[in-house]
């Protein structure tokens, strides 16, 4: 199973994305974020250049639904890819392809969006209410407790920027 969240705390303008996965070195190719600009999480047939393309597009003042757009419109891997972004206003866009293995699928709110593969999408998650108070740490822990994978995550990652 991989999961990731990316969230924003918008009395701040802070960015964090957390993920878990099986895979190792994940930090180095799912989160992509840049303060005061926003984030780029890539999973499942991870393509690091969705993130790299994705905050330049952020940068020059796409919206998230505009990036996805672009970004999945110029992928010819996008069937077997997930991808989700939140901009600088904490709007959110995903991509869930239709050839991603096991289940695959993504919920997004007001400066929040999980993306994951894996047996379920646990109900309630995107849920700014049931997120709010909680850190990006917590939610580390939390998630896998709650969609159990299959064997431990041996990849994790955490990153946070501040404006």
């Amino acid at each position: 199973m991989t999961w990731s969240i990316i969230a924003r705390d918008a009395p701040t303008g802070k960015f964090g994305i957390a993920v878990a996965t099986k895979f190792f070195a994940v930090g180095a190719l799912v989160p992509h974020l840049q303060a005061g600009v926003g984030a780029v999480a890539t999973q499942a047939l991870v393509n690091p250049f969705l993130g790299v393309n994705g905050l330049k597009l952020l940068r020059e003042g796409k919206s998230a639904a505009e990036v996805v757009q672009a970004l999945v419109a110029a992928d010819q891997g996008r069937d077997h890819r997930q991808v989700h972004v939140m901009d600088v206003a904490g709007r959110t866009a995903a991509h869930t392809g239709t050839a991603c293995i096991d289940w695959c699928g993504h919920r997004a709110g007001a400066d929040v969006s999980l993306a994951l593969c894996g047996e379920h999408l646990p109900a309630g998650s995107g849920d700014r209410h049931r997120l709010a108070g909680l850190t990006l740490l917590a939610l580390l822990d939390q998630a896998p407790a709650e969609a159990p994978a299959p064997a431990p995550e041996p990849g994790s990652s955490l990153l946070e920027v501040v404006p």
